[in-house]
This record gives C-alpha cells, sequence and structure tokens, in this order.
C-alpha cells in the first residue's frame, strides 16, 4: 500500500490537481465540464501552482480518493498543462481568461491602483480621456472608484460611467496604452485581454458613492442611454430596497446590524422601508425605537445616508455569505 507521505499538507484544490494531472489533459478536461465556473478557475489555480507531480504523491492521492493509478510515471503540471486541459473544455479564448486570471497575470498593475490613494490618482486620471478614465475605475475597488469619480465633473462623471457601462472585451494594445499613461504614478501596469466595465461594476460604485452622486449620474446617463441607466439600476440594492426583504431576511438582517445605524437611518428613509422594519420588529422594541428617533437631536443628510451605507453594506456581506438572498432594484421579483 502507498503511503500518503506528502498529501497532508496539500489542499483539497490541490488534490484534486494532482487527480487530474494524472488523467491527462483529455480525461481532466472530461471531468472538468461538470464543474461550475468557479471551482474550475480553483482548480487550474492549484493546477498551474503544480509542477512535476511524482508517481508516489499521483499514488497517495488516487487512493485518498479511492481511485486506481494505471501509470506509474512523473505527470508535468504548471501552466502548459492548465492551458491545454483549458483549451479542450472551454475553447482558447475562455480558457486564456481564465488561465490568466489563475496565474496571476491578469492586469497585475491594476492591483497596484486598488492600493493607491485616490486623491493622488483623481488629479492625474482627471486629464485623460474618458475611455481611458472608464477603464481605470472599472479596475478600482468600488470605494476607490466612487471617490475618484466624485472629484470629476458633473458632465465627466455621466460620460465616464456611461463607458464603464458599455465597456466590453479590452484588447491587450488598448491596457498597454493605459499602462504607458499610468506608469509614472503605478509603476508596473501591465495589460491583458480580459472582460472589464458592465452595468455590475457601476452599479457596485454608485452603490457606495452616496445617493446625491448616484442620482445625479442616473439622471444624466438617463437622458443619454435609457436602457443603460435601466440595466445599472437593476444590479442595483439601495437602502429603499430592504422594504422588498422578506420576513426571515429582515429578521437577519436585522440581527447583524447595529440599532444606531438603523435610527440614523431611518430619520430620512421612505415610507415603505420605515414601514418594513416597525413590522419586523417586536412591539416593545419598535416602541423603543420610536423613541429614540424622537430623542435624536436634528443631523446633517450625509450622516443619514453614511448610516444608510453601512446597513446596505451589512447586507451585501450577508448576501456574498449566502445568509440571505436580495432583490434587486427595477425588478418585478418581489416577495409576497
Amino acid at each position: 500500500m502507498s503511503k500518503n507521505t506528502g498529501t497532508d499538507g496539500l489542499s483539497p484544490w490541490h488534490k484534486i490537481a494532482v487527480l487530474m494531472i494524472a488523467l491527462g489533459q483529455e480525461g481532466a478536461s472530461e471531468l472538468m465540464r461538470h464543474f461550475g465556473e468557479d471551482e474550475v478557475e480553483q482548480v487550474v489555480q492549484a493546477i498551474a501552482d503544480l509542477k512535476n507531480v511524482p508517481s508516489e504523491l499521483q499514488d497517495a492521492v488516487l487512493l485518498e480518493m479511492e481511485g486506481a493509478l494505471q501509470e506509474g510515471v512523473p505527470a508535468l503540471g504548471g501552466v502548459d498543462f492548465a492551458r491545454g486541459l483549458l483549451e479542450r473544455a472551454l475553447g482558447p479564448e475562455k480558457a486564456a481568461a481564465m488561465l490568466g486570471r489563475a496565474t496571476g497575470g491578469a492586469i497585475t498593475g491594476f492591483k497596484m491602483l486598488r492600493n493607491a490613494d485616490p486623491a493622488q490618482v483623481a488629479p492625474f486620471i482627471a486629464q485623460e480621456h474618458p475611455q481611458t478614465i472608464a477603464l481605470i475605475l472599472s479596475q478600482a475597488e468600488p470605494p476607490q472608484a466612487a471617490a475618484i469619480l466624485e472629484q470629476l465633473s458633473a458632465s465627466m462623471q455621466a460620460e465616464v460611467v456611461h463607458r464603464i457601462a458599455t465597456l466590453g472585451h479590452i484588447a491587450p494594445e488598448v491596457l498597454d496604452e493605459v499602462e504607458q499613461a499610468l506608469e509614472v504614478i503605478l509603476k508596473n501596469v501591465i495589460g491583458s485581454k480580459r472582460e472589464v466595465g458592465g452595468s455590475q461594476v457601476v452599479a457596485n460604485i454608485l452603490n457606495v458613492a452616496g445617493g446625491r452622486l448616484e442620482k445625479s449620474v442616473l439622471e444624466r446617463i438617463d437622458n443619454a442611454d435609457p436602457e443603460v441607466a435601466e440595466a445599472i439600476r437593476k444590479r442595483m440594492f439601495v437602502f429603499d430596497d430592504l422594504a422588498r426583504l422578506g420576513d426571515a431576511e429582515m429578521q437577519m438582517v436585522l440581527r447583524y446590524i447595529e440599532i444606531k445605524d438603523l435610527q440614523m437611518a431611518l430619520k430620512a428613509a421612505g415610507k415603505a422601508v420605515r414601514d418594513r422594519f416597525f413590522t419586523a420588529l417586536s412591539e416593545r422594541a419598535r416602541i423603543r425605537l420610536f423613541e429614540d428617533m424622537d430623542a435624536l437631536p436634528p443631523v446633517r443628510m450625509s450622516e443619514v445616508e453614511e448610516a444608510q451605507a453601512r446597513i446596505v453594506q451589512q447586507v451585501r456581506q450577508l448576501e456574498e455569505q449566502q445568509v440571505i438572498r436580495i432583490p434587486r432594484g427595477g425588478g418585478d421579483d418581489e416577495y409576497v
């Protein structure tokens, strides 16, 4: 019996990767067709991490998975194996994009952009063409992109948001031009072909940008391209959408948010969302919330928006953790 030497230090994904390597490209690609896209990406990254996989390790992993090793020869992993496997399973274009993400080759310089100070980036990119700004913001984290967007003129904001929403696949030569423009500040921008932008990127940015900026940008986009504006709205989740949560989801939200944030957020909330929170509370808790809200002194609207944003962020985190499901604005998929 083969010893399991070496398998204890392997993650589950790396063990699957060893199995894939042992199967060869054809067998592995057939197996991979049964995986979801997220699972495929995890496996590909693990395969790319591996180089020469000794037959002893193959034996150990296959025994652990109750498989049977057919050929006891070392197998070659690495990027070349992953590329060939993915091309068989997904086709050349999708394989290249996924392999780029898995091996860290996809626009690595933009990772530096995400760590940059928006105050330093904004004055520089504000002088660039709107298409260039759109590409840059599409690669930034939403809070950073929102901070940069807020420093642009109103007309430029609308133009840039529209361009982000309509970005498609960006060719390497286009990204090369962008990296040359950013190289002075970021030093190490690397281009690659990748799908960027889209209405979801805009929705993520506007979700953290604040109510006034969101309203201003969407109104301008409405005038220029109503279809794009509607696509953005359908992918956004804002505080008023909490009125559409089901009872179980609302109870879960109440468990995780700060009561002080709720008091502040409801001061300027719409009737539907106020009523939704009130009906989700026990009578005693509802009375106490009324009293606490009445006792609050006048507050700035910006403070109310910040409290609402914190609640929305918490709700989005619960959705990411698959604790709750949240509806998106503009759709008919409501809870009844």
